[in-house]
């Protein structure tokens, strides 16, 4: 079984959640930025990296490592294995309510496009994909007991 190494942004604006949706594959369910983490890279470095590229917001400030684990990938059609880490990072500009962003070619054209909105936590959360909201308790946490 491949491995892999990625890191997870929970981004947050007040009491919101930043997720997106990918509107070329509906199938890809709701996530949060996410992405690999690189050869000799600090996992919170690419959290924050993966934030900023996904996103295209400004104003991300890292906060806090949430948790680690280890997932089997198979149940979502691949053979992988991931060991992710999640982080809290906190938009502190003033976002847009929604927005689409992506990530592009070297020419600059969309290669993944993302529809990106804000959801309430936790009550206003919808089921992620993945496990991507396996983490949610530890984010109340950081919410509830800042540094």
């Amino acid at each position: 079984m491949k491995t892999r190494h990625r890191a997870y942004a929970y981004v947050t604006h007040g009491r919101r959640l930043l997720l997106f949706t990918q509107p070329r594959s509906p199938e890809a369910g709701i996530q949060v930025p996410a992405g690999g983490v690189e050869k000799d890279e600090d996992p919170a470095d690419a959290a924050l990296r993966e934030a900023y590229e996904e996103t295209g917001l400004s104003g991300l400030k890292m906060v806090r490592f949430l948790a680690q684990d280890t997932r089997d990938m198979r149940d979502c059609g691949t053979d992988q294995l991931q060991y992710r880490w999640f982080y809290h990072v906190k938009c502190i500009a003033a976002p847009p309510e929604t927005w689409s962003h992506g990530e592009f070619a070297e020419d600059g054209t969309v290669v993944h496009p993302f529809d990106y909105f804000w959801a309430d936590i936790p009550e206003g959360l919808p089921k992620l994909v993945a496990n991507y909201d396996d983490m949610i308790p530890q984010l109340l946490e950081s919410f509830e007991n800042p540094d």
